[in-house]
């Protein structure tokens, strides 16, 4: 006992039990490395092939308007910096590719898979930052959203291009606001948060995701609603309705009241 006491205050006592201390901290990190290494790279590999698919598309169907490395020519703008829920929204809606110069993108049949769209957004966001595509829970699950502020909110932002009803109205030079009935919530948001041709970018700090959520939940109640009064007429309001009563309404009254007068003679 004497002998083991006077070995434990020997001073190379505490650097022998370190030097142990040591050998089995490296020996359990070398035995569960590998694991940990391996679920933190696939990942990693997964973004890159991703990005890497997505550069080839781009390069055999986007490159000729907007420039082999996306920065632009005269026929299209850069793309660096657009990020991926634009290319989600443009590709994703069918307005990209464009089938031929216009003064604006129409909503079109998509001409790629989901994977092939996910691909060449993920290669668009890795050349520069930009807004993503949003997430699932602001787009989907609309459970619980606000549809009374949805609809202030798109009354007060949207309504004056869009119509009071999503029904779309006519700009100048040619173009247009679209309708905004029946249309997925994802490209709904992406087109609030990128601002797509002539509308406006409403970012998160102008309408935050939650508010965004609720003008989805907002467009979606209008999509169920059916219309009491008979055939909408589009949903443009007084405009439509005195077209159809001074072009349509007011003849047929006009033809009723000369025939029955004639009849009557």
């Amino acid at each position: 006992m004497k002998s083991l006491a006077a070995r434990r205050r020997h001073p190379a006592a505490f650097a022998l039990l370190l030097m142990l201390g040591l050998l089995i901290t490296g020996g359990m990190y070398a035995a569960f490395a590998p694991t940990t290494t391996a679920q933190a790279t696939a990942p990693a590999a997964t973004a890159a092939e991703e990005v890497k698919a997505g550069e080839m598309l781009f390069l055999a169907n986007c490159s000729t308007c907007h420039g082999i490395n996306a920065v632009g020519t005269k026929e299209g703008p850069s793309l660096i910096g657009v990020g991926a829920a634009s290319v989600d929204f443009q590709v994703g809606t069918g307005r990209m590719p464009l089938p031929q110069a216009n003064v604006q993108a129409v909503r079109n049949t998509v001409q790629y898979t989901d994977e092939q769209i996910k691909q060449m957004a993920a290669y668009v966001a890795s050349l520069g930052p930009g807004p993503a595509i949003p997430d699932a829970k602001y787009t989907d699950d609309l459970e619980g959203a606000n549809v009374s502020r949805g609809g202030d909110i798109f009354r007060v932002n949207c309504s004056m291009c869009h119509n009071y009803a999503g029904s779309g109205g006519a700009l100048t030079r040619g173009k247009f606001a679209p309708p905004l009935r029946s249309i997925e919530g994802k490209h709904l948001y992406e087109a609030m948060l990128t601002g797509p041709q002539s509308m406006p970018v409403f970012n998160d700090q102008n309408i935050t995701p939650d508010e965004k959520r609720d003008v989805i939940a907002y467009m979606h109640e209008l999509d169920k609603a059916n219309n009491p009064g008979g055939n909408s007429l589009g949903s443009f309001g007084p405009v439509g309705d005195g077209y159809f009563l001074w072009l349509i309404g007011m003849p047929i009254m006009l033809g009723a009241a000369v025939w029955l007068g004639r009849k009557a003679a």
